[in-house]
């Protein structure tokens, strides 16, 4: 009988460190008379991740080692 060939695995996303604070989020959603989903606060993070990458992308491509307001 022939062998089953494995599915291929997805490959596995890196693991982004959390730059937000949690509890700050959640305090601010909060105060708007809100509920914070568990799922917020990740997807918060990788939205300022990706505007980081963005500034820091723009600031090189300008030839500094500042990125500034203006790169995002």
């Amino acid at each position: 009988m022939a062998g089953k060939k494995k599915a291929a695995a997805a490959p596995k996303k890196k693991e982004l460190e959390m730059l937000l604070v949690q509890s700050k989020v959640k305090e601010f959603v909060r105060e708007h008379e809100m509920m914070c989903a568990s799922d917020l606060t990740e997807a918060l993070n990788e939205a300022v991740a990706q505007l980081l990458e963005k500034a820091v992308a723009r600031a090189q491509a300008n030839g500094r080692k500042t990125a500034r307001a203006d790169d995002i």
